[in-house]
């Protein structure tokens, strides 16, 4: 790619990035002088990208929208990002499953083959999607590492960085990597442990790959129909909170299951009504979030919630008079 093309793919990646550029922040990140810029801004308009100037001391340029916008273009780390997003976005957001998978497949398609190596290798499923409440950062690179292994079938050796360890050497952990999972805020690897000799999981974030990767293997079945059931019940009841109860609210079961949020259970009792079963760190809170749904209710235990939702309305009685 010759210098000034790969300039302007630069330059197009960073109007994209935000709204609006003064010029001679453009120059600086560019590492050029503002006359160029100004030649590049020239070039792009001739492609059909609409770049608007402002003037004065502090102008700049923005790339607007417009109904003859030509394609987007993307640098690695966007792609990858888009391609993670898409992925995850089919089981966080409701109703846009179809035209994120389509998405997915129109990015994938322009894509440059040694970008779709890459991409195809971060298959991942989101288990569970509202608890995004501990959400952890990990290295991309070390992601796309460790899901180029689970697509190429191939033994993944790393090092762990297990909480309380002690300072000893320990040897790396051989792992045949199933899946990549997100669970509440946090990446995992599902695998099987070649030294344990059973299937374990892994933060992501506490891994460090080693390269070469190992042989190639032929992959195992999971002990689940599917790896969200098996990542489910591997992490149920890990983060129980101590007061559990239940109440029958008057709202459909899928009115409801939308916000009830992680670890709660939604059962449809009649076509206008169901049973929420929720969990807080007291019975006082616990009765103040089943009122947040605004639907009418009735307790159905435990006496403690019961006592408390009395408690709590006596409270508020008192504060509005």
């Amino acid at each position: 790619m010759s210098e000034t093309s790969a300039r302007l793919l630069s330059l197009l990646s960073l109007l994209q990035a935000r709204r609006d550029w003064p010029g001679a922040l453009l120059a600086e990140r560019l590492e050029v002088s503002p006359r160029t810029v100004r030649r590049d801004v020239d070039r792009l308009r001739d492609l059909g990208y609409p770049v608007r100037a402002s003037k004065g001391p502090d102008g700049g340029y923005r790339l607007d929208a417009g109904a003859d916008l030509p394609p987007l273009l993307f640098d690695d780390d966007q792609a990858i990002a888009v391609a993670v997003a898409l992925q995850t976005a089919t089981t966080t957001v409701t109703g846009i499953e179809e035209g994120a998978l389509r998405a997915l497949a129109t990015v994938r398609q322009v894509m440059p083959a040694r970008l779709r190596q890459r991409v195809d290798a971060l298959q991942v499923t989101t288990v569970d999607k509202y608890a995004d409440r501990r959400r952890t950062a990990v290295d991309s690179d070390q992601l796309i590492a460790i899901g180029m292994a689970v697509r190429a079938h191939e033994v993944l050796r790393f090092d762990y960085a297990s909480p309380g360890a002690s300072d000893e050497f320990v040897p790396p952990r051989k792992v045949e990597p199933h899946h990549l999972v997100t669970w509440g805020g946090r990446w995992y690897l599902v695998g099987w442990d070649l030294d344990r000799k059973d299937w374990r999981t892994f933060r992501v974030d506490r891994m460090t790959p080693k390269t070469p990767t190992g042989p190639r293997f032929t992959p195992r079945e999971l002990p689940a129909p599917d790896v969200a059931t098996y990542i489910s019940s591997k992490f149920k009841g890990r983060d129980q909170l101590p007061c559990t109860g239940q109440a029958i609210l008057q709202a459909k079961a899928s009115d409801i299951v939308q916000w009830a949020g992680g670890g709660a259970i939604v059962e449809e009792v009649t076509a206008s009504s169901c049973r929420l079963t929720l969990s807080s760190w007291s019975w006082t809170g616990l009765a103040a979030t089943f009122g947040m749904f605004e639907r009418d209710l009735e307790f159905v235990g435990p006496q403690e919630l019961i006592d408390a939702a009395h408690h709590l309305a006596a409270r508020y009685t008192a504060a509005a008079s």
